[in-house]
């Protein structure tokens, strides 16, 4: 077979260059490179499924052949195969795929790091799930033969998967439509093509005879006839439980494992664990969620009952259950058990919430553990006939009736998934606390009232989940003054959280002990010089001690700049006198009622960067009707493409055309003008403050 050559597509796992079917005459062919992320396995399944389905639409050699079985044990592989180069190789990974004429699939992945082998997956213990995918043996269970080819900087894992010749063909595009469908439409964009290289494998691995991985489910009992849906009858199940096990269940777990990871919120997390579930393993779950603001010793009261937990969600078949479902549910919550046991326990049958169809059934509980931590747990249930032989307490999975060995090992799977998404979220949910809480610290809670003028403040934060590294004050200063300032730590988050910490409590103390504005800047500059001073001389310290080299100069941590505006307000018989420095920040414009705009000062080195800089301020007037604008570098440098928003005195032109507007209808007009200059949302903070003479 002819090498053929790659095609370079985006750089980001996900991007979705158009499919092309190249070298039809010989065979379907794709390639595409993507980037090494969590993102890449994803990226690389939505590729699988749109070529088939496009393949197959086109009637290319060998996609007669193809079935849903053969396209789902496909994304399977190709997961497996990308998820081991990313986390062991951490390149970016080159996804091929082809269909012979023998309607055979052959799936590669390729990246730049020949000396790290694959990963083969050993025993997963309790509540140590496989991060990394579940390894080659899985690829081996599903393959006819595959293998690894080393070239000079390349390592190949490919692997080949027959057609089964005794299924029906022609019904890949609408089995890839399926597979999406059953995990709630999470399917990511169709990724680009190009050939498939040729193959001499340094190692090959012969499947012989290993039957596919959940084949005993095929041979439990059910009716395939029954219709889905709702609770099923006794001795029932559901349709092609025993098909679907077998091949799409890999599929599955794979396509929920990415939705569940992209979610903040535990209860959407959740909502999507009842929508996975439920019908297509279960009638009906409910998912318990601990309270961690009771914390773990408040996990039972005197009778055992889970206290410290809530119902977070409820899902059933049938909507008209739901009520009655949570009600008996609530009433009944599942007791406390060591977080170290693994899989599901009995749980009482919620009886007649279920209605009269639905007398008896088996409901299994779950814990959600991530982290040593107990979660929550998850409970679901499945309509059938009383159990008078088996052990409706093991934790292996047997004895459970209406719930072959298959299902239960599968939700167990997707139970730890699910742990570790609600872990996640409440670490976001955490940390955006965290922020928030320091983020109110650093701003001030009221803006004071200045007589004789009017103020308004525009204030958004780009990222809601931490702290901005813009802020802003006004506040009285005695003696019939009152001083402003609108600031910009380079940088954001915990590093420009302290620098505001340091600035803004300076700032208030160094004007009420009746420093004029010059020397309020050269003061503060001198301080974060100080300041960044000792914390690099700490870090040397730190690590000399812990048997580092030295620290050269330059080397240890970065002084921190910051850019600020600050002015001083003296009221007076017929306005108001305002002196006002910047250092290194947007200068301020003066509006006239006449519409004429003018800048108020002089443009000055950043604080915290020169030892020696001294600063100097200006003096003005604000009279009945003038406006002072003051702005940060959100505003005066939004893009639009190459264009900035203060581009050609952008700015200024956009507070002339504000003449006659009160202070709140200026900021609220600049501001609306900043938003609608570009296509997207600002990518920086923005700040505003108005000042206006009565």
């Amino acid at each position: 077979m002819a090498a053929i050559p790659t095609q370079q597509t985006a750089s980001r796992a996900g991007a979705a260059p158009v499919h092309t079917a190249e070298g039809a005459e010989e065979c379907a062919r794709a390639r595409v490179t993507l980037l090494g992320s969590s993102l890449a396995p994803g990226a690389a399944r939505a590729m699988v499924r749109a070529a088939l389905a496009e393949w197959s639409a086109l009637g290319l050699p060998g996609t007669r052949h193809l079935t849903e079985h053969l396209a789902a044990d496909a994304l399977v592989v190709v997961s497996e195969l990308v998820t081991n180069a990313v986390v062991h190789a951490g390149a970016d990974v080159e996804v091929g795929l082809q269909v012979e004429e023998d309607g055979t699939l052959v799936v590669e992945a390729a990246d730049q790091h020949p000396s790290r082998a694959p990963r083969s997956a050993g025993p997963e213990l309790p509540h140590d799930p496989a991060e990394y995918g579940r390894g080659l043996p899985l690829v081996a269970a599903l393959a006819e033969a595959w293998g690894i080819t080393y070239r000079p900087g390349t390592k190949t894992v490919w692997a080949r998967l027959p057609a089964p010749g005794a299924e029906p063909a022609d019904a890949i595009a609408a089995g890839a439509a399926g597979i999406a469908e059953a995990v709630a439409r999470a399917g990511g964009d169709a990724v680009g093509p190009a050939g498939c290289g040729e193959r001499s494998a340094a190692y090959a691995v012969e499947r012989r005879g290993t039957p596919p991985a959940g084949a005993a489910g095929r041979e439990a009992d059910g009716d395939p006839d029954r219709a889905s849906g709702g609770p099923t009858g006794p001795g029932r199940r559901r349709p092609r439980d025993r098909e679907w096990l077998g091949r799409g269940a890999l599929s599955f777990l794979a396509e929920a494992s990415d939705l569940l990871a992209g979610q903040l919120d535990e209860d959407l997390v959740a909502s999507l664990t009842g929508q996975l579930i439920v019908p297509r393993l279960a009638d009906w779950c409910g998912v318990w969620l601990e309270d961690e603001a009771l914390g773990r010793g408040a996990w039972s009261d005197d009778s055992g009952a889970a206290v410290g937990a809530r119902l977070a969600r409820v899902w059933h078949a049938g909507e008209g259950y739901l009520d009655e479902l949570r009600a008996a549910l609530e009433k009944d919550p599942p007791r406390p058990r060591d977080p170290w046991r693994s899989g599901p326990v009995g749980h009482p049958w919620p009886g007649e919430a279920l209605g009269p169809d639905a007398p008896y059934g088996t409901a299994l509980a779950y814990p959600l553990v991530a982290g040593g931590r107990p979660l929550g747990t998850l409970v679901i249930g499945r309509a059938g006939p009383p159990d008078t032989t088996g052990t409706p307490d093991t934790c292996d999975g047997s004895g459970f009736p209406g719930f072959p060995d298959e299902i239960t090992g599968l939700v167990e799977d997707l139970s730890r998934r699910v742990a570790l998404a609600i872990g996640a979220a409440r670490q976001y949910a955490r940390q955006a606390t965290i922020s928030a809480v320091l983020q109110r610290g650093l701003l001030p809670g009221a803006v004071a009232e200045i007589p004789g003028v009017r103020s308004a403040l525009v204030y958004e934060p780009r990222d809601k989940g931490g702290p901005s590294g813009d802020f802003y004050d006004l506040f009285p200063a005695g003696d019939g003054r009152w001083c402003f300032a609108v600031g910009d730590v380079q940088g954001k988050g915990p590093e420009a959280a302290v620098v505001i910490g340091l600035a803004r409590p300076w700032l208030r103390l160094l004007a009420r002990e009746q420093y004029g504005v010059p020397d309020v800047l050269d003061r503060l500059n001198q301080l974060l010089l100080d300041d960044a001073t000792e914390a690099a001389d700490a870090a040397a310290r730190a690590l000399v001690a812990a048997g580092g080299p030295p620290v050269a100069p330059g080397d240890g941590p970065q002084t921190r700049f910051l850019s600020l505006l600050y002015g001083e307000l003296v009221p007076f018989d017929g306005g108001v006198r305002c002196t006002v420095a910047s250092a290194g920040h947007p200068l301020p414009l003066l509006l006239g009622p006449d519409g004429a705009v003018s800048t108020v000062a002089c443009p000055q080195t950043l604080l915290g960067v020169l030892e020696d800089a001294t600063y100097v301020s200006e003096t003005f007037e604000l009279r009945s009707g003038d406006t002072l604008l003051c702005v940060t570098d959100g505003v005066t440098e939004r893009r639009s493409g190459s264009r900035q928003f203060d581009d050609g005195d952008g700015l200024a032109a956009a507070l002339a055309g504000c003449a006659g507007l009160d202070a709140e209808l200026v900021a609220e007009r600049i501001r609306r003008l900043v938003h609608e200059f570009g296509p997207r949302p600002p990518e920086d903070d923005l700040a505003l403050l108005v000042l206006q003479a009565e």
